[in-house]
């Protein structure tokens, strides 16, 4: 089991993503945007550097639901491998079965 404080940490910044999110995505527009001048570029990336790190979508980790764990994690289960393992000898995820040739 993870460490309650990691998995409160994440919950944080799964909060300031969620917080942000528009504000970034109208930011990164106007990054992209071709037609738009140079300084109002500039000053959006300014004010992009100004928001906090844990605000961006790639500082989040996936962890496994049951036991917080960081590494082996599947995204389409969201476990990690030893506990979704587990559930698929129990039979509990369906269209999932131990390999065997």
């Amino acid at each position: 089991m993870a460490k309650t404080n990691m998995i409160e940490r994440e919950k944080k910044r799964a909060k300031l993503v969620a917080k942000f999110a528009v504000k970034r995505q109208k930011l990164r527009e106007v990054i992209a945007d071709p037609n738009a001048s140079y300084e109002d570029k500039q000053s959006a990336v300014v004010q992009m550097q100004k928001q906090p790190r844990d605000a961006s979508y790639t500082r989040q980790v996936r962890r496994c639901k049951l036991t917080g764990r960081t590494r082996g994690v599947y995204r389409k289960f969201g476990l990690g491998r030893h506990k979704l393992r587990e559930a698929a000898m129990r039979g509990e995820v369906p269209g999932l079965k131990k390999a065997s040739w």
